[in-house]
């Protein structure tokens, strides 16, 4: 049978899926690769006694993007733990999770699943200082729930299972959800924590300030030190270039693939019709040695022998050529005259 050129829908359906799987990819790896080389080139800059006096002779009393690396240092008031003694931070993040386990009607197990359902923010005006206690210039952070990488550090957790008696049990069963009972937890960024910035450094009004830049450049505020931080990125960039290469080459090879089918099928369908053309002025030629008129031969005669009648079914290529005897006359391996194609088997054609 001729093989169509024309794609698969499974063809198109994977070239599409891999094409905008490597499009979603390399964006993400370009976006990540940016933040990598803005952190690279981002100025290092010491908090010590001289910050305010380098900033004031730097054009615009600004450092466009600047790491700063000290520690947490309160500005006024502190944040005090609702659960430790002692535990005084400037961040603090009260969550209440819903955890249930939920039955699913396709695979037939329950499986787990949790849901905030509240969440409150506390915050106080705080400032980077120095790991030397001795330098007392620090650097007031701003706007700190605006920065990426705000890793808080857990200070109190607890599960609250919920109570179950033999009435809810037989009612969870019927609605397919399974209360486990609340999660809750305290995190905190605590005064003294170890703590790097990332951001637009500002003196305004001799105040200094770690704020988010301005040219869009990503704003950083995490407990790990600058190299860290720095290595955490390029890892994740290694990781979006893998992805993005790997369902590049897919998409390449499913393209390739399908012009390599299309191929195929045009130079197939070129050598059937050379094939019939050279058939057409063979039989031409032999009927001018037989003197037959071409217009007398019935479209229904044998194109071999050109006087009995066609009574063959050629398969697999379907073609109706010969005769009976014809066929038999065929040399071994028998191909259809038309289109050489292998004769696999033979139906007999009858004309009523």
């Amino acid at each position: 049978m001729e093989s169509s050129g024309k794609p698969s829908a499974a063809q198109i359906v994977v070239l599409a899926t891999s094409s905008t799987l490597t499009a979603i990819f390399y964006s993400i790896y370009r976006s990540r690769a940016k933040t990598v080389s803005r952190l690279k080139e981002a100025k290092k800059v010491s908090i010590d006694k001289d910050l305010k006096a380098t900033l004031s002779e730097t054009p615009g009393r600004c450092v466009s993007y600047a790491v700063i690396e000290g520690v947490v240092r309160s500005v006024k008031e502190t944040l005090n733990s609702q659960f430790v003694d002692n535990c005084k931070g400037v961040i603090e993040r009260l969550t209440l999770k819903e955890e249930k386990m939920v039955w699913n009607r396709t695979t037939h197990i329950w499986n787990s699943t949790e849901k905030v359902i509240h969440q409150r923010t506390n915050t106080v005006p705080f400032a980077i200082g120095s790991h030397d206690e001795d330098i007392t210039t620090t650097v007031r952070v701003v706007r700190p729930l605006d920065g990426a990488e705000l890793d808080l550090e857990t200070t109190y957790e607890n599960f609250h299972p919920t109570a179950q008696s033999l009435s809810s049990v037989i009612g969870h069963f019927i609605s397919g959800e399974r209360p486990k009972g609340v999660h809750e937890t305290e995190e905190m960024l605590r005064v003294g924590d170890s703590l790097t910035g990332v951001g637009e450094l500002v003196l305004d009004n001799n105040l200094i300030k770690l704020q988010p830049p301005k040219q869009g450049f990503c704003y950083f505020l995490t407990r790990q030190d600058y190299e860290s931080l720095l290595r955490k990125h390029v890892n994740g960039v290694r990781v979006w270039r893998i992805l993005a290469v790997v369902f590049g080459l897919a998409t390449c090879s499913t393209l390739l693939f399908m012009l390599w089918k299309w191929y195929v099928h045009c130079r197939e369908s070129r050598k059937k019709r050379s094939i019939l053309e050279e058939f057409k002025e063979q039989q031409r030629k032999r009927m001018r040695e037989l003197k037959i008129d071409e217009n007398s031969v019935p479209p229904t005669n044998c194109t071999v022998c050109l006087s009995r009648e066609r009574s063959c079914v050629f398969l697999e290529c379907g073609h109706v050529c010969s005769c009976g005897p014809c066929f038999e006359a065929l040399p071994e391996p028998k191909k259809c005259p038309i289109c050489r194609a292998t004769i696999d088997r033979v139906v007999p054609l009858y004309n009523s």
